[in-house]
């Protein structure tokens, strides 16, 4: 009897791995969404954007381009430290982040906690499922994301923390305001160290202190 449990307890450990290996952790990844925000009281009046994401392993580089803005946030994830790069009136500025300030940057998507619907549908060739969260600010978020790929850094877009995989196409909904990402491209092929190279000349620093008291350190 001892022997036919050992042999059942070994059996189920050599199948274990092709079950854990279905998720595929990725340390290297790139990401590009399409951004529209629109408002029910002006349907007329919309804001597109492009939003990027470049990650290697602890590394983490975010692009957020438009005709009105563009900002660019690099962030180590390891050190607890990174800047944001912004170019304002023609004035091109570095904003220094340490792990607190990274934390209130983004302390609206703190503590989400996700609740699968039973919708799916495929986006890129990858089975998403819905997920649906509200955030700390009244933010309602819908998000479809596949299993099938996990970032090994969660903390490239903080909103996504606590998210069991890759987002793929996510809708932020706030009164009229909503904010819908479609993804345009991903990537995993490796990421040039190059991407998260912080700018030593060029631009004028200020502390994260500063930026909020010029009201742009949350933009």
């Amino acid at each position: 009897m001892y022997y036919m449990k050992y042999k059942w307890r070994l059996f189920v450990l050599l199948l274990l791995p092709i079950f854990v290996s279905s998720q595929k952790k990725i340390t290297d990844l790139s990401i590009v969404y399409n951004s529209v925000i629109t408002s029910s009281r002006d349907s007329a009046n919309k804001i597109s954007s492009t939003t990027s994401y470049f990650v290697k392993e602890s590394l983490s580089r975010a692009e957020v381009t438009s005709n009105l803005f563009s900002s660019v946030t690099i962030y180590d994830a390891k050190a607890g430290a990174g800047v944001i790069l912004k170019e304002v009136n023609g004035q091109k500025l570095l904003i220094r982040l340490n792990q607190a300030n990274y934390n209130e940057k983004n302390k609206r998507f703190a503590d989400l906690i996700f609740t699968n619907t039973n919708r799916t549908k495929a986006i890129a060739g990858y089975l998403c499922t819905e997920a649906t969260a509200s955030s700390a600010d009244g933010f309602e978020i819908s998000v479809f994301y596949t299993r099938d790929l996990m970032p090994a850094n969660k903390s490239y877009d903080p909103a996504f923390k606590n998210l069991e995989g890759l987002p793929l196409e996510y809708e932020l909904k706030k009164g009229a305001l909503q904010i819908r990402y479609t993804l345009a491209s991903v990537s995993l092929n490796p990421v040039a160290a190059s991407k998260f190279d912080i700018p030593a000349s060029g631009y004028r620093e200020l502390s994260y202190e500063e930026s909020k008291n010029r009201k742009m350190g949350n933009q």
